[in-house]
């Protein structure tokens, strides 16, 4: 067999190369390249076109596409009303917040976003964590002007730790249905009628309260309660089974809010046990800027706030935009996602916004209503710019318990069934990751349950960096392929070698769970051949190792990168395998390198000088060379160690 040479990759700069590494950490999509060969004056318009998306469908937008988009927007209007209503009661602030959030951010997304079907606006879970969050230091009831300056600063530097982490899959499920039940266990307060509600949010103080407080439950407001939120749930099960029907589920929490709202001030059943709203104040937004706080006490508190409501809303916006792209068959770009979500927070916290996002209900029906593009979040500010200066005295007296129902009804969609059963049968520690998610928001706190859960997803992560697996592979018969034999089981493994694949990074955190892994390969190679063929000595050679992913077959595993502390593991495993031969005294252990990609082999090259680790009899292209190579070689040792041992025999006769 023709034994290729390995060659080193070209030179380049360590400039070069940081280059390279930070445009692909940063920009993977590489956004610079369509301004390659272009004249300057198509280099602005494009550069404008890329921080500003509308500038790009804008110039070519139609009658028909507006045609779409209204219907989209004014469906997602009229579930945006009575929804923002409800969720800035859900984060223990003003009612009207709910509705100025709803009117600025989606603006700045219609600019800024990429997404087509994103509906922007305040979301249930982040508004719980919102408000659990800040009511911990400071009560809404007793100081509502600090806690609403509280939470338009915490909405400002929602968008300053945007780029410090993202969830897991199971993560985000388990920690969605959690919280989805904690909130749907809140709202008991509303539909119940309960005045004395505890502050907690764990499953056992909420249910305490409950039952309680069995004196404050008022039957009228359990019965207006049970008949709304079945009305609800029957619309939203309406518009599952039958898309087409989507403006079921869509009309339905405004025509309840209009309805309820006719029910109240016909019957005066706010004189009858029934809590509503009060009078809102009209008006657009008023500026906030005045009201951030960025020193004092509570400076940690809104920075903690924002950094954990930051993370939610970018990562439940990105993954909805991008759930309802792959429908359609468009990109969106991740990049311009957390500019438009940033940027749409900072303008939001000066407006009298809190956090918002794109929201799943909001957004689906915004694709089943066949919106074209984001001029959709544009009408749906527009609806509700004109319910904020002309139609706010109607809502004086909606009851809150169909708040509570709308806001159930929002978050039952969050529980994904079908997904926890996916994780399950795909990776069992992931699954226990989303039980954790899940038991921890439940039993503990929002707060404390999300740690937890990204807690074990890092302890993971690090589990599979310091504990990378290794495998012993064989030769598929008739072939020059070579797998892990613990997988094919018709692999065979070739007399007196031994081939160990590693299917991770080498760097400082593995170096010596390696090197002692694979001596431990090597002592139970040696047990097991030595006691198959009964000799007191094993026939192993030669010790190669393959850092091109073939273990499981994927060179999405291979050895890509190594550190300093890496490149010595393989210096002293060449002198542990000597040691190990000469007190053998009956053969030489020979270690080789199979296919090191090009930033290893270069880091080897320059770590081997003297140590004669890439001889070119010890680097080679493929597994099948490797052995064909050193088989050759240790035929040719025979013969000269055979030779040698009659020309001793004829010295001695």
């Amino acid at each position: 067999m023709e034994v290729h040479k390995v060659v080193p990759p070209p030179h380049r700069s360590t400039f070069q190369k940081f280059k390279t590494r930070l445009k692909e950490t940063f920009f993977p999509d590489d956004p610079l390249r369509q301004f390659k060969g272009q004249p300057p004056k198509r280099k602005w318009i494009l550069g404008a076109q890329y921080v500003f998306p509308i500038l790009q469908w804008g110039p070519n937008y139609s009658l028909k596409l507006f045609k779409s988009d209204i219907v989209s927007g004014l469906t997602i209007a009229s579930l945006a009303i009575p929804q923002g209503i409800s969720y800035a009661k859900l984060a223990n602030l003003p009612p009207i917040v709910g509705l100025y959030s709803s009117f600025v951010p989606p603006l700045v997304y219609a600019a800024l976003g990429s997404s087509r079907d994103l509906a922007v606006g305040p979301v249930s879970i982040a508004s719980l964590i919102l408000g659990s969050m800040l009511r911990q230091e400071v009560s809404p009831s007793k100081d509502p002007i600090l806690f609403l300056q509280l939470a338009f600063s915490s909405t400002f530097f929602a968008d300053l730790d945007l780029l410090l982490i993202s969830f897991t899959k199971a993560t985000l499920i388990g920690f969605m249905a959690g919280a989805a039940i904690i909130v749907s266990l809140q709202q008991l307060k509303a539909l119940l009628g309960i005045t004395h509600f505890t502050k907690q949010m764990g499953l056992v103080p909420v249910l305490g309260s409950v039952f309680h407080n069995t004196a404050e439950w008022s039957w009228q407001t359990i019965v207006m309660g049970f008949c709304f939120l079945s009305l609800l749930l029957l619309a939203r099960h309406v518009s599952m089974k039958k898309p087409n029907l989507f403006w079921v589920s869509a009309g339905a929490p405004l025509a309840s809010v209009i309805i309820s709202t006719l029910l109240v001030f016909a019957f005066k059943a706010q004189h009858h046990g029934i809590s509503i709203i009060g009078k809102l104040q009209e008006g657009l937004n008023p500026p906030s800027w005045n009201m951030l706080h960025f020193h004092g006490s509570y400076l940690g508190l809104v920075m903690k706030t924002g950094l954990v409501t930051g993370i939610i809303s970018l990562t439940e916006g990105i993954a909805v935009g991008r759930t309802f792209a792959a429908l359609k068959g468009y990109k969106v770009d991740g990049n311009k996602e957390m500019m438009a979500i940033g940027l749409m927070n900072i303008v939001g916290s000066s407006t009298s916004c809190y956090v918002t996002t794109g929201a799943f209900s909001r957004s689906a029906v915004n694709h089943n209503a066949g919106a074209k593009t984001a001029a959709s979040n544009i009408i749906m500010a527009v609806t509700v710019m004109v319910t904020l200066l002309f139609l706010m005295p109607l809502f004086q007296y909606t009851p809150n318990v169909v708040l509570g129902a709308i806001i159930v009804t929002a978050v039952v969609g969050l529980i994904d069934l079908p997904a926890a059963y996916q994780i399950w049968k795909i990776d069992k520690f992931d699954f226990i990751v989303l039980l954790c998610a899940f038991l921890g928001v439940i039993f503990i706190s929002v707060q404390q349950g999300l740690a937890i859960a990204v807690g074990i997803s890092i302890f993971k992560v690090l589990l599979q960096v310091t504990r990378p697996r290794t495998g012993m592979l064989g030769n598929i018969p008739g072939t020059d392929i070579y797998r892990n034999i613990h997988h094919y089981k018709d692999g065979m493994k070739v007399p007196g070698f031994l081939i160990l694949s590693i299917d991770a990074s080498i760097n400082f955190a593995n170096t010596t769970y390696l090197n002692e892994r694979i001596l431990r390969w090597v002592e139970e190679y040696e047990a097991q051949d030595a006691e198959e063929e009964g000799k007191k000595h094993s026939s192993l050679q030669f010790v190669i190792l393959d850092l091109s992913g073939e273990l499981y077959n994927s060179i999405c595993s291979s050895v890509s990168t190594i550190d300093t502390s890496g490149v010595s593991i393989f210096s002293d495993l060449k002198k542990a395998l000597e040691k190990k031969g000469l007190e053998a005294s009956t053969h030489i252990y020979i270690m080789a390198l199979v296919n090191p990609v090009g930033e290893v082999m270069e880091k080897l090259q320059r770590w081997d000088e003297g140590r004669d680790i890439l001889r070119p009899d010890s680097v080679y292209l493929t597994v099948g060379e490797a052995v064909a190579s050193l088989s050759k070689f240790s035929r040719i040792l025979k013969s000269a160690r055979e030779s040698v041992k009659t020309l001793e025999r004829k010295l001695e006769g």
